[in-house]
This record gives structure tokens, C-alpha cells and sequence, in this order.
């Protein structure tokens, strides 16, 4: 079993420690805007085995991706339309998912479809780690199926001994998951409902 380590982002070296914990395929949790997350780069395949693994979620579930700039969504996706560019411009840190075709050199681990879920959050700790570490897959920071954790300490609740760090940025607002929307298409699609609603997404697509 591992030792959970909780690391304050006040700390200097917070951000280099998780940093050197992600590129060896541990998984660091972090605030964002919704509820901390539990996560590792984007290509690590054994970071991403693990995450399935500490938060015993079926392999059937797709692991979305957080990117911390919207300029790292052709290093994920494929066929950006005009309306995911609409979107992410409009929306973006915010909390919309967008599922849009995948990069075929992502790892099939990710996911057992062609599309992949996609976000930029609104949290400055999380940001930092993206714009660290790049793309990375990210999940909620509990057991699956379990109550959302929304902070340091009730992700210790679920995942210690699970997971190698946790980056305690404070209490997140939780409240409501994002808004997922596909965009594979040529129409959106609102596969979950969220803070933005139908009507927000059809005014940015057709200004």
C-alpha cells in the first residue's frame, strides 16, 4: 500500500514534487472547479491502469482529459470543428466537457471509444499542474461510484493509501458536474446537464 502524501500548494516544492510523482505513473489529486480530481499525464499507460485501479472503476468508462490551454486540444483530438472552436472559446475554463473524436495515438487505455471528453477547468491549482504536465487524464478523486471529495481530507478518506499525493489547494465549490456535450456530430448533443445549459451552447455556436 502506498503512503499518501498531503502536500499544501503554500509548500515552494509542491508543484516539482507532484511533478516527479506523475512522471513515474503515480497519481496526484488537485482541486478544480467542481471537485478535486485524480489524475496522470495523458500518455502515461501505466499511470492510466492505476487510475482505474485506486479508483476501482470498470474499464468500460472512459477517463476524461483536462488540458490547461486550449491551444493542447490538437494534441488529443482529431477534426476540431468550427463548433468545438466556438465552444472552448466561449466556455472554456469553465465547466463544459466537450467529446470529440480522439487522437488514435492516445492510449487505448483511456478509453474504449473513438471520442474522447475533453475540458479546460476553472481553478488556478489545477491549471498550474496542466500547464506543468500538459494534457492528463482526470477523474473525480473518490471511489467509484462514492460521494464526490471536495477536499484534501475526504480524498484521504477514499484513495489513501491508494494514490501517492494528494495537492491541497482548499475546499473546491462543489455543486454541479460539468455540462458533457457531444460534438462528433454536426449538432450538439447534451449528454449530461450541467451549469450551461442547451440554449448558452446554441447562442456561442451560432454568434
Amino acid at each position: 500500500m502506498l503512503k499518501t502524501q498531503i502536500i499544501p500548494v503554500s509548500d515552494p516544492l509542491a508543484y516539482s514534487i507532484a511533478q516527479d510523482i506523475l512522471e513515474v505513473g503515480e497519481l496526484v489529486a488537485f482541486p478544480t472547479d467542481t471537485v478535486y480530481g485524480v489524475g496522470t499525464p495523458v500518455f502515461n499507460k501505466q499511470g492510466i491502469i492505476n487510475l482505474y485501479n485506486a479508483k476501482l472503476r470498470n474499464t468500460a468508462k472512459a477517463i476524461p482529459i483536462l488540458i490547461g490551454d486550449p491551444a493542447d486540444l490538437p494534441q488529443v483530438a482529431v477534426d476540431i470543428s468550427d463548433m468545438v472552436k466556438k465552444l472552448s472559446q466561449q466556455f472554456w475554463p469553465g465547466p463544459l466537457t466537450l467529446v470529440i473524436p480522439r487522437r488514435p495515438n492516445l492510449p487505448e487505455e483511456l478509453s474504449p471509444y473513438p471520442t474522447i471528453g475533453v475540458r479546460m477547468p476553472d481553478h488556478p491549482v489545477a491549471l498550474t499542474l496542466l500547464k506543468t504536465m500538459g494534457a492528463m487524464a482526470v477523474t473525480s478523486a473518490n471511489l467509484s461510484g462514492n460521494v464526490n471529495a471536495c477536499s484534501a481530507e475526504e480524498v484521504l478518506e477514499q484513495l489513501g493509501g491508494r494514490i501517492a499525493m494528494i495537492l491541497d489547494g482548499g475546499r473546491t465549490p462543489g455543486g454541479k458536474p460539468s455540462t458533457v456535450v457531444d460534438c462528433s456530430g454536426t449538432a450538439p448533443v447534451i449528454l449530461r446537464e450541467g451549469p450551461i445549459s442547451l440554449m448558452d451552447i446554441k447562442k456561442a455556436i451560432n454568434s
